[in-house]
């Protein structure tokens, strides 16, 4: 059993406390402002899951004890992650867990923040849930049998008002950081589980990670609002394989798909193919085509993400694709990403300069 912290009582708090919950984990949810933290009791939690559990403790987050949790997660807007993380690593917890994206596309201290994490015995995560699901495990898993990868596409195209269904107290992205590309919002930051999804489906076919991004990015700019309603990304890894990825904010009905497409088949995800259903079909060569139905709650992802977490804390596991080091590289793809749509140029993104700006390179 751990000791759990959940830093910020907003919506994704809400799922990384039930999820720690029904895993028979204490959680303690704290947050600045008293308001979240009613709202979470009164209105959010008992919404989604039936009834408050009475076993979770709120605080503000001054009143909260340092060191005695083994988990911290950080589920607070990106422009925040960063420090906050620097702050948990100095209370020696076995692991932080910082929600996705990882922070702005400044980059500020991201690389102190790895430095940090690799010096400690603190073992950090990002929250790109996705690439833990049964699904993505399973299209890796069938694309492991293409001869020769082609390309991959990836792309998550759905519209936000669901955020802001399951965030009333939002009028609209103005009122958070979903409506500030700079803050970390945007189709960019906000649908960046395409990015990473890429790259997982990339490292894990042995092509490398993604060292040039070339963007072209729609803007909706106002006196209130900055931020990518459509990114458009050409990649290309080190080992040379050509791909794309699509994020948007604005399609309705939403559509989260992948291909590995090879010279001998293909392999297709397709999240939410029917609600609380994901699929994942493929055809090689001459052979018939096969598909397999993996069923999920939405409270799933999160229950599978800290379940993965857990494996890797007790050596189950020696890797994790939710490490901070792929959080770090998916940050990486969208700052390029925003430096090459300001500047229509490719960018090269050389990781031997750290993560910070100084490593992306116009073309």
């Amino acid at each position: 059993m751990y000791n759990v912290k959940i830093i910020g009582a907003g919506s994704i708090g809400n799922h990384l406390a039930h999820a720690s919950r029904s895993l028979d984990w204490n959680v303690t949810v704290c947050d600045v402002d008293p308001a979240a933290l009613d709202r979470t009791k009164s209105q959010i939690y008992p919404t989604r899951y039936g009834t408050w559990d009475k076993n979770i403790q709120l605080s503000l987050t001054r009143d909260v004890p340092k060191g005695k949790f083994d988990l911290i997660i950080i589920g607070t807007p990106p422009d925040t992650h960063i420090s906050l993380a620097i702050d948990a690593i100095q209370e020696k917890p076995k692991a932080i867990l910082i929600e996705k994206p990882l922070c702005s596309p400044n980059l500020e201290d991201a690389e102190r923040l790895r430095q940090l994490a690799t010096e400690s015995d603190t073992i950090a995560f990002v929250g790109y849930d996705h690439v833990v699901g049964k699904a993505a495990q399973e299209t890796a898993l069938a694309g492991k049998q293409l001869q020769s990868v082609e390309t991959i596409d990836v792309e998550f195209r759905e519209y936000w008002g669901g955020i802001f269904a399951a965030h009333p107290w939002l009028q609209g992205p103005q009122d958070s950081y979903l409506g500030f590309w700079r803050r970390g919002g945007g189709a960019s930051g906000e649908h960046s589980h395409a990015i990473n999804l890429w790259q997982f489906f990339s490292q894990h076919l042995g092509k490398g990670r993604i060292n040039e991004v070339s963007a072209s990015l729609d803007f909706v700019k106002t006196d209130a609002l900055d931020y990518d309603k459509l990114c458009l990304l050409h990649l290309k890894t080190e080992q040379g394989l050509i791909g794309r990825v699509v994020q948007d904010v604005i399609t309705s009905p939403a559509r989260k798909w992948a291909r590995l497409q090879g010279d001998n088949g293909y392999v297709e995800l397709t999240i939410g193919h029917q609600p609380g259903v994901d699929r994942v079909n493929w055809k090689m060569a001459e052979g018939d085509s096969q598909s397999r139905i993996i069923e999920k709650t939405r409270p799933d992802d999160f229950i599978w993400e800290l379940q993965h977490i857990d494996s890797v804390l007790k050596g189950q596991d020696n890797t994790s694709v939710i490490s901070l080091e792929q959080g770090l590289d998916t940050m990486m793809v969208v700052s390029a990403a925003h430096l090459s749509a300001a500047n229509n140029r490719t960018v090269r993104i050389n990781y031997q300069k750290g993560y910070t700006l100084q490593a992306l390179e116009l073309l």
